[in-house]
């Protein structure tokens, strides 16, 4: 399994990259998209819209099923990315290159894991 340390998660498997500007972009783990399987429709919020953290911020499906994104963060909803939602299959092939919404205005990243954690988290869990 993948885990850049340079990034922060969450135990519902979204990865967090904070750009030190109070805003942060989000995807999905490498553990996620594996559990998944090859991806074929992603459907994302609306630029603008709040983003609460612990509720559903975008939806993947898969050839195995639909799996909401749970939003690690609250805030805003700055971008959403395009090109994710229109070659899904970016996301299996480049996980953590693939971001699928840029957060502004965040609060909440108290509930975040350090790569490490997890690592342990993803260990216990599989």
């Amino acid at each position: 399994m993948n885990t850049p340390h340079d990034l922060l998660y969450s135990k519902t498997h979204e990865w967090v990259r904070e750009t030190g500007e109070g805003e942060a972009y989000i995807g999905i783990t490498d553990y996620a998209q594996h559990e998944l399987g090859d991806l074929v429709f992603v459907n994302l919020p609306e630029p603008g819209e709040e983003a609460t953290a612990g509720e559903r911020i975008a939806d993947v499906e898969s050839v195995k099923a639909v799996s909401d994104v749970i939003c690690p963060l609250s805030g805003t909803v700055k971008e959403a990315n395009s090109s994710a939602a229109d070659s899904p299959e970016n996301i299996n092939s480049d996980p953590y290159g693939t971001w699928l919404v840029l957060l502004e205005r965040i609060t909440g990243r108290e509930e975040l894991l350090s790569a490490g954690d997890y690592a342990i988290f993803c260990e216990k869990e599989g």
